[in-house]
C-alpha cells in the first residue's frame, strides 16, 4: 500500500526522544515495530530487501534520556558521523556516593563525606576536566570484550579488567547549579566520552565521590532536544518524513569536528534489518 511504499522510500538522519528506561536498542526495535505496524507490513516470511533498514548513532544509557540520532534507509550509512561529532548533555551528580555503575541505577559501593565541598571548589576541578584529557571507560558499558559487552560480563558477575584510559575531547564543561549533595554540569564533548566516568573523577578530584543521578543528551551533531528529537506520539511515517527533510539543511550547516582518536571498536553505530 501507499503507507508501506512511503515507509519504504524514507532515507536520512533524524532524531527520537529517547525515554527513561529502555536500551537505545529497545527504543529502535520499538520505532521499527510502530513504523511497519503502521503500514501494514507484516515482518513474517518478508524477503531481505524488503525489510526495514534502521539503526542508531549512538547508544545512551538505558537510565539516560534525550537525543538519540535514527539513521533510516541509506541514512543507516551516515550513522558513523554521528558517534564522531560532538554531543551536549545535562547530568545531575551527587556528591558523597559512589555505586558500581557510577549512577543511581547500581549498587553503593563507597560513602564519603562531602560538606567541606564548595561551589568555588567544584568550578576550579572542572577546568582540570576541560580540552584533551585522558579517561578510563566504565565498567558497565557497551564497550566490548571478545564480542561480549563489558556490561554483560559484568552483570554475570565475571571478573573484568578496567579498559585503558584513552584521549577524549571536552570542549565546553560549566556548573549550573550546586545544591549539595546535587550539581548540575552542562557538557559538550567529542566521541567516545562517558559522562558517568567523569562524575566519578570529579568526587575523586574533590576527595570524595560521586555518581550521575539523572543524565539528558541535549544535543548530538545538529540535532536538539528542544527543536529536533521526536517523542513517541510522534513516531509516524508522516512525522518521520518531514523531521527528514529538514534533516539535510540541518547537516549542510553543522560545522564539521575534526576526528580524533577516540573512535574505537566498541564504539559502533547499531543497525538492525
Amino acid at each position: 500500500g501507499r503507507a508501506a511504499d512511503k515507509l519504504f522510500s524514507l532515507s536520512g538522519l533524524f532524531a527520537v526522544c529517547k525515554p527513561k528506561g529502555p536500551t537505545s536498542a529497545a527504543v529502535l526495535n520499538l520505532l521499527k515495530e510502530r513504523l511497519l505496524a503502521e503500514a501494514g507490513v507484516q515482518t513474517k516470511g518478508n524477503k531481505r530487501n524488503q525489510v526495514l533498514k534502521i539503526g542508531h548513532g549512538g547508544t545512551l544509557d538505558s537510565a539516560a534520556t534525550g537525543v538519540l540520532v535514527v539513521g533510516i534507509g541509506k541514512g543507516t550509512k551516515m550513522l558513523g558521523t554521528m558517534l564522531a561529532g560532538s554531543k551536549k548533555y545535562t547530568a545531575i551528580g551527587m556528591l558523597g556516593k559512589a555505586t558500581d555503575t557510577l549512577d543511581a541505577t547500581g549498587k553503593v559501593t563507597e560513602e564519603k563525606p562531602y560538606d567541606q565541598v564548595t561551589k568555588g571548589d567544584l568550578e576550579n576541578v572542572l577546568q582540570k576536566f576541560t580540552g584533551d584529557i585522558m579517561q578510563v571507560p566504565p565498567l558497565y558499558s557497551a564497550l566490548k570484550k571478545d564480542g561480549e559487552r563489558l556490561s554483560t560480563l559484568m552483570k554475570r558477575g565475571e571478573a573484568v579488567e578496567a579498559k585503558p584510559a584513552r584521549p577524549v575531547r571536552v570542549y565546553s564543561l560549566s556548573l549550573q547549579q550546586f545544591q549539595p549533595p546535587l550539581f548540575t554540569l552542562d557538557v559538550e564533548c567529542g566521541g567516545g566520552f562517558y559522562v558517568r566516568s567523569l562524575v566519578n573523577d570529579i568526587g575523586k578530584e574533590l576527595s570524595t565521590c560521586a555518581s550521575v543521578q539523572e543524565l539528558t543528551r541535549t544535543k548530538q551533531g545538529p540535532f536538539t532536544l528542544e527543536e529536533h528529537a521526536l517523542r513517541e506520539d510522534k513516531w509516524t511515517i508522516d512525522e518521520i518524513a518531514q523531521a527528514l527533510e529538514h534533516c539535510t539543511a540541518l547537516l549542510l550547516g553543522e560545522p564539521a569536528r575534526k576526528k580524533l582518536k577516540t573512535e574505537h571498536p566498541g564504539e559502533t553505530a547499531v543497525i538492525c534489518e
